[in-house]
């Protein structure tokens, strides 16, 4: 009888505001503006050390604008991963909406980007963790059946409640530290 291999929890972090440095209301279109949070790449590594795939989830609607190319969003992205492998937190997925509002059924708030990744990458959502700093990033991860969620302050007013608010990047690793069992 052959093995089941058994689904892994996944930690999943939104992009901007959360992985990297947030651009405002702007836009991150090249590697050069993109610059990461301070604290990020410790909480990545933790969360792989524990035994965590860890998956970008994240809305890139400037490809949709015209304001970059698909090709230049996934160089940006192969950049960002060559980074965090050299510190051995690179992601275990990238997940990237990239329509206009209103045109897909993948845009947040929906869990259609979740849902993809625990299909390709056999996720257990029930053991899984959202990093957002947006209350569509919150709602993602309640839609989907995320039961902990982590919200970053930033200039999103909260509307959507998370199970555990930090005012910055820089505090993440130590609530993970604290909070993350191991898988």
């Amino acid at each position: 009888m052959p093995t089941v291999s058994p689904l892994r929890p996944a930690v999943f972090f939104d992009r901007d505001g959360v992985v990297n440095v947030s651009p405002g209301d702007g836009y991150v279109l090249r590697w050069e503006d993109f610059h990461f949070a301070p604290g990020i790449i410790e909480a990545l590594a933790l969360c792989r050390q524990r035994g965590y795939a860890t998956i970008l989830v994240t809305s890139q609607q400037g490809v949709g604008k015209g304001l970059m190319t698909q090709a230049t969003l996934d160089e940006l992205h192969s950049h960002m991963q060559s980074e965090l492998a050299r510190h051995d937190a690179a992601l275990d997925g990238i997940y990237a909406c990239t329509h206009l509002a209103g045109t897909c059924t993948c845009r947040k708030p929906s869990a259609e980007m979740i849902f993809r990744a625990r299909d390709e990458q056999g996720i257990d959502l029930s053991r899984s963790w959202l990093v957002g700093d947006h209350d569509r990033d919150i709602q993602m991860a309640i839609n989907a059946g995320v039961p902990r969620t982590v919200r970053i302050l930033s200039h999103h007013v909260p509307k959507v409640n998370a199970d555990f608010t930090l005012e910055e990047t820089t505090e993440l690793t130590a609530l993970l530290r604290e909070k993350l069992p191991q898988v």
